[in-house]
C-alpha cells in the first residue's frame, strides 16, 4: 500500500513524513517548495497479534505488513496548469493508492501560510485550503475525461454502442467535475462491469480515497480539541464526501520519532493519548481502503499479510505465492481470538475443534491464523 502525503506548502507534510517514517529524508523548512522530488519511506504496520505469535514461537523471523509513505511537494492554486511545478507533483499523486491530505488546523504567526501566491501569506482556513488542492486534482481529471469523451463521441457516431454508452458516463462525469466536485463523489455504477473498468482505466486523482490529517497544535491534542475551531469543519467535510478525518500533531510525532518504545508509551500516557499518530493513520487507511490482515506462524517465521476485506482463501494464499493459489487444496484456520483465549495452547485449540478446515469459498477474516495446503 502506498499513501501519498499531500497538501499546501508549509502545512507540516514533511515534518509529519519524517516523524512517521523515522527518517530525516524530507527537508522541513518554513518556505514553500522546500520539497521538490518526492521522498519515500516504508514503515511496519503495528500489530500486537503478530508480536505475540512471534513471542510464543520464539521465531527466527518476524515480518510485519508494511505501508509506503510518499511525501509529495506542496500544491498551490494553478498546479493543474503547471504552477509551482504542479504537473510533476500531480504525476507523483497518480502512483498512490490513497492520499493523506495534511490540513493546517492551528494558528502560528511565525509559519507562513501559502495558498496561491508564494509572496502573499494568507490566514488559516482549512476548508478553503482543501478546496484549493481538490480543485487542482479535479482540473487535471477534467482534462483527461474530456479527451477520452471526445474520442468516444467520435466512435459513437460510427454506431459503436459501447462507445456511446461510455460517452454518456463520461459526459455526466465531466459535468460533475466542472461543478468542482471530486470524482470520489461521482455515482459510478460499480455493478456495471464497463463502468468499473472505466473507473480503473481513468485512474482519476480526485477519485482516490482521502484521509484528512488535521495538523493541530499540542495544546489542542491535550485539550481534546475542544478549543480548536478548525477540526470540526474538516471532520464534517470528510463525512459528507465519504473520506476520513483524524487529528494529528506533527510536532508531537516529531518529538516521539527518536524515542524507544517504552519511552514513547510513557510519553503518550503522560499526555493521555493511547496511540501514536502513525498507528491511528494506518488504522484509518486500512478502514478506508477496506483492508485486513491474516497471519501465518511457525518457528521459522511469523508474518502478517494484507488483503482486501472479502478475499477468499485461494486468493489470500496467492499473496504468499502464486503456486499456493494455483494448487490450493484447503486452509487450516484458527481465529486469533480463539488462540488467545486458549492461552496460545495449540493442542487445546485443536482438541476443542477450534482449528477449522476451510475450502475455496471461505472468506478470510481479519486476524485469521492460517496454514495453507496446496499441490502443484
Amino acid at each position: 500500500m502506498k499513501l501519498g502525503i499531500v497538501g499546501l506548502p508549509n502545512v507540516g507534510k514533511s515534518t509529519l513524513f519524517n516523524a512517521i517514517t523515522s527518517t530525516g529524508n524530507a527537508q522541513a523548512a518554513n518556505y514553500p517548495f522546500c520539497t521538490i522530488e518526492p521522498n519515500a519511506g516504508t514503515v511496519a504496520v503495528p500489530d500486537p497479534r503478530l508480536d505475540k505469535l512471534a513471542e510464543v514461537w520464539q521465531t527466527a523471523k518476524k515480518t510485519p505488513a508494511t505501508v509506503e509513505f510518499v511525501d509529495i511537494a506542496g500544491l498551490v492554486k494553478g498546479a493543474a496548469q503547471g504552477a509551482g511545478l504542479g504537473n510533476r507533483f500531480l504525476g507523483h499523486i497518480r502512483e498512490c493508492d490513497a492520499l493523506v491530505h495534511v490540513v493546517r488546523c492551528f494558528d502560528d504567526d511565525n509559519i507562513v501560510h501559502i495558498v496561491e501566491d508564494v509572496n502573499k501569506p494568507e490566514r488559516v482556513d482549512p476548508i478553503r485550503d482543501i478546496d484549493a488542492v481538490d480543485l487542482e486534482l479535479i482540473l487535471s481529471d477534467l482534462e483527461q475525461v474530456n479527451n477520452r469523451l471526445a474520442r468516444q463521441q467520435k466512435a459513437a457516431k460510427t454506431g459503436n454502442k459501447a462507445a456511446a454508452a461510455e460517452a454518456a458516463v463520461l459526459s455526466a462525469l465531466a459535468a460533475h467535475l466542472e461543478a468542482e466536485k471530486p470524482a470520489r463523489t461521482f455515482a459510478f455504477d460499480e455493478a456495471d462491469e464497463a463502468q468499473a473498468l472505466l473507473r480503473r482505466e481513468l485512474g482519476l486523482l480526485s477519485a482516490k480515497p482521502v484521509i484528512y490529517a488535521c495538523n493541530v497544535g499540542e495544546d489542542d491534542l491535550l485539550g481534546g480539541l475542544e478549543g480548536n475551531p478548525y477540526y470540526p469543519a474538516v471532520a464534517a467535510r470528510a463525512a459528507a464526501e465519504g473520506a476520513a478525518a483524524m487529528p494529528i500533531c506533527a510536532r508531537t510525532e516529531a518529538d516521539l520519532a527518536g524515542a524507544g518504545e517504552a519511552e514513547k508509551r510513557a510519553f503518550l500516557a503522560e499526555m493521555g493519548i493511547t496511540a501514536t499518530g502513525l498507528e491511528n493513520l494506518i488504522t484509518a487507511s486500512y478502514t478506508l481502503l477496506g483492508l485486513i490482515s491474516f497471519l501465518t506462524d511457525g518457528k521459522k517465521e511469523c508474518r502478517a499479510w494484507t488483503i482486501r476485506r472479502g478475499t477468499r482463501a485461494p486468493q489470500a494464499a496467492g499473496k504468499i505465492h502464486s503456486d499456493f493459489e494455483r494448487g490450493f487444496i484447503r486452509a487450516q484456520v484458527i481465529a486469533y481470538s480463539d488462540l488467545a483465549a486458549a492461552g496460545f495452547d495449540y493442542a487445546a485449540v485443536k482438541a476443542k475443534g477450534l482449528q477449522r478446515t476451510e475450502g475455496k469459498e471461505y472468506v478470510v477474516n481479519d486476524g485469521d491464523v492460517i496454514e495453507f495446503l496446496f499441490n502443484v
